[in-house]
């Protein structure tokens, strides 16, 4: 594990909120980015000291784009790229925009809302928010469909091995590349089926979390076209979030990898299908309304582009 690296790999919290930024124009960027880069530091080292276990942290990711436009480091991580939308027979992995992402997370909802706070106010002048996601844990790490998400996550050293950038792109060493999405279920539907087809359409059963055997498991579920393999992991840090008024039930899908290819292996599959046309069936209940590919430096360059 890289001690500089941005805490990628630390485990799911009680309380989380993510939020997106765009900026406004090219206007005045450098100055409040190197202010940004400094608070990002300054929480991160004060909640170690005030709050020790608490868990709490805010990891900042920054888009393809707004890398130029801040003028970082030349070349860029090689796998950093517009992200562009995957487009299946049925469904479509969305691409959406976004220069900066923060993974606020805490488990007491006041460290998260201060952090939150300080960054926006920071941020005010240059960046308008085009996302705000407050999740929290739902019993035993299910997702809002029901089921226990997170599963196959990696653990010990594997999180590090998977989540960070390693000796392939030596400049960018203990970074990660950030995906995300935000998925809205169709609560309706999903409580239409019965328990035994919802375990059919993810691959589990549902009150255990134990996988189905694979002469059982259906090759359109969740687990039979997410999983690409044991040599193609990434650390998920899912959480559920809703909102009664509005209907808006869903999950945040939150993907801290050390290549942005096994990202694009699971989505491959899991929009267009493996083979093509046998595609995720969690998608005709989960809609992703957003998809949005950053990268994640370590401290160190953090402390670098802050001056």
């Amino acid at each position: 594990m890289n001690p500089d690296s941005q805490n990628v790999t630390d485990y799911t919290n009680n309380n989380t909120i993510f939020m997106v930024l765009s900026f406004k124009d090219n206007l005045g960027l450098s100055d409040v980015f190197s202010k940004l880069c400094k608070l990002i530091i300054n929480l991160n080292n004060s909640a170690n000291v005030r709050f020790p276990v608490s868990r709490a942290s805010c990891v900042m990711g920054i888009g393809h784009d707004a890398w130029l436009k801040l003028k970082l480091p030349v070349p860029l991580p090689k796998e950093l790229v517009d992200f562009a939308p995957i487009v299946g027979e049925k469904h479509t992995a969305v691409a959406t925009k976004g220069d900066l992402h923060f993974h606020i997370r805490a488990d007491n909802t006041s460290i998260c809302y201060d952090m939150a706070e300080a960054i926006s106010d920071v941020l005010d002048p240059i960046a308008i928010s085009t996302e705000e996601i407050h999740g929290f844990r739902y019993w035993d790490s299910r997702s809002i469909l029901g089921f226990v998400d997170g599963t196959e996550n990696p653990h010990g050293q594997d999180r590090a091995l998977f989540s960070m950038v390693g000796d392939d792109d030596a400049a960018y060493k203990g970074g990660s590349y950030l995906f995300t999405q935000k998925y809205i279920h169709n609560l309706s539907a999903w409580k239409g089926l019965s328990t035994e087809d919802q375990e059919k359409v993810i691959g589990r059963y549902k009150a255990n979390d134990i996988e189905m055997p694979d002469d059982v498991k259906p090759s359109n579920s969740h687990i039979a076209l997410a999983n690409v393999g044991d040599d193609f992991k990434i650390v998920r840090d899912n959480m559920p979030f809703g909102n009664m008024s509005t209907n808006e039930m869903g999950t945040y899908f939150i993907a801290y990898a050390s290549t942005f290819t096994t990202v694009q292996k699971m989505l491959n599959n899991m929009f267009i299908g493996s083979p093509e046309g046998n595609y995720d069936r969690i998608l005709d209940f989960s809609t992703a309304k957003t998809g949005t590919l950053f990268f994640v430096p370590t401290f160190n360059m953090i402390n670098d582009f802050g001056g």
